[in-house]
């Protein structure tokens, strides 16, 4: 499975939506995922790819981790892995 596909099926499970209803510019906020389900979703991530997302839950604005949308989340991802394969 690649990337964005974690990504979003994870996503998915927090918004209790199916990864179809998912695009690239769904934004977490549009799919009802409040700051509780954000930080499982990133626990989620974090566990699936064995990577540590720069992410401060009490300041999110504050955090170089762009969480704006599933494309933005995807990309950072992709970095964070190259960072530190």
């Amino acid at each position: 499975m690649d990337i964005r596909s974690k990504v979003i099926e994870i996503i998915a499970d927090q918004a209790i939506v199916e990864p179809s209803d998912l695009s690239d510019e769904s934004t977490l906020e549009s799919l009802g995922i409040d700051s509780l389900g954000l930080v499982e979703s990133i626990f989620a991530i974090e566990e699936a790819f064995n990577i540590q997302i720069p992410f401060n839950a009490n300041q999110p604005n504050e955090s170089p981790f762009d969480i704006s949308s599933v494309a933005t989340i995807v990309q950072g991802i992709e970095q964070l892995i190259q960072e530190q394969a």
